[in-house]
């Protein structure tokens, strides 16, 4: 099968257009894709000089959503089939995997960094962990009216933050804190507040605490605008007011810069808990002593595990947690523009590229 993708050869140098020939090996699938989400991963691959473990050339890109078109001889039941392609997809066969810890699988597939990616007429995957996508013409399985390509997100951007809010033991009632609401932060205030979770939601930028005041933010901050004391100060009266303890406050940082991870690590309180979603390649200097001194928690999460997808489909296709208002749909060609737009601070909402044709 031709597939052609949107190659990088050099970091910082323009992506190129580039044809090769692809056909699924054992246990692999190749999906039409019908759209892929750009994430802030891909620019670290781009232009921090993050290392992706296929070596270049390389197609990035790992939020897809699409169609399968081509299968082995095993995996011809998806053939047809509307799915996304999870970020990050364990083996399922390892020691990892079976202890329970399949997001730390040596063997992993993460399309765009160990095997070519979706910013591309197809991609070729494992079938283990595809997440199949109900039909969604039938309204009673999709009331919001979400179409194929706009589904890319879940497989990153609103996943990555689900799995982080099932890992801190979030319960309805709870107290949940957003440190850098763009993107995956966004997604996860949404997220939080469907849970049950009253939510607050921490920027620098008013239009992005604007946009969730009516997506599931109770309460919004400006972190340029109060100091660390005056925030925490803040958050610890939301929580008192609704009769929530410390222990029942979890803090998500999802900004991904050294800023962020300070305040978010500032906010915590005795028996408190820090998902740490956001990544940055700098240094953070913490005082890692307020861990023991406050018998909290501070716990990363790797992307989301396959079996989690489904439940986060069924919360966007229902309109519990709302994509169309926080994307961009550009076409696949314009994805050098996208990459310096993003950079640059001049895209609004999460990039998603659909190819031509």
């Amino acid at each position: 099968m031709r597939i052609s993708s949107w190659i990088m050869r050099t970091p910082r140098e323009p992506m190129t257009l580039e044809h090769r020939e692809e056909e699924p090996s054992v246990g692999e699938v190749i999906v039409e894709v019908a759209g892929c989400g750009v994430c802030h991963t891909d620019l670290g691959f781009f232009y921090d000089g993050v290392r992706t473990r296929h070596p270049l050339p390389l197609c990035l890109g790992h939020e897809v959503s699409g169609t399968v078109v081509a299968s082995d001889a095993g995996t011809d039941e998806w053939l047809g089939r509307n799915v996304i392609v999870p970020a990050v997809i364990p083996c399922g066969a390892c020691d990892a995997c079976h202890d329970g810890r399949a997001s730390i699988c040596m063997n992993q597939v993460f399309p765009g960094n160990d095997v070519h990616g979706g910013f591309a007429s197809h991609v070729k995957v494992p079938a283990l962990g595809l997440c199949p996508v109900p039909d969604l013409a039938e309204d009673r399985l999709n009331p919001a009216r979400i179409d194929l390509a706009s589904l890319c997100v879940i497989a990153d951007a609103v996943s990555t933050p689900y799995q982080a809010l099932l890992r801190s033991g979030l319960k309805s009632g709870d107290v949940a804190v957003f440190v850098g609401v763009g993107g995956v932060g966004g997604f996860g205030v949404q997220l939080a507040s469907a849970l049950g979770a009253s939510v607050v939601a921490i920027d620098l930028v008013a239009e992005r605490l604007a946009a969730l005041e009516d997506c599931g933010a109770s309460l919004t901050l400006r972190a340029d605008e109060l100091e660390p004391k005056e925030l925490k100060k803040q958050v610890r009266g939301f929580a008192n007011e609704r009769g929530v303890p410390s222990w029942r406050v979890k803090v998500f940082e999802t900004s991904g810069t050294t800023a962020g991870q300070k305040t978010a690590f500032r906010l915590l309180a005795p028996g408190g808990y820090l998902g740490v979603v956001g990544f940055t390649p700098e240094s953070v200097e913490l005082r890692l002593s307020n861990l023991m001194a406050f018998d909290a928690v501070a716990q990363g999460t790797w992307g989301c595990l396959p079996e989690h997808y489904p439940a986060v489909v069924d919360l966007v296709l229902s309109g519990k947690v709302q994509i169309t208002p926080f994307i961009e749909k550009r076409p696949m060609h314009a994805i050098n523009q996208t990459f310096e737009a993003l950079r640059a601070h001049e895209v609004r909402g999460r990039p998603v590229l659909v190819p031509e044709g």
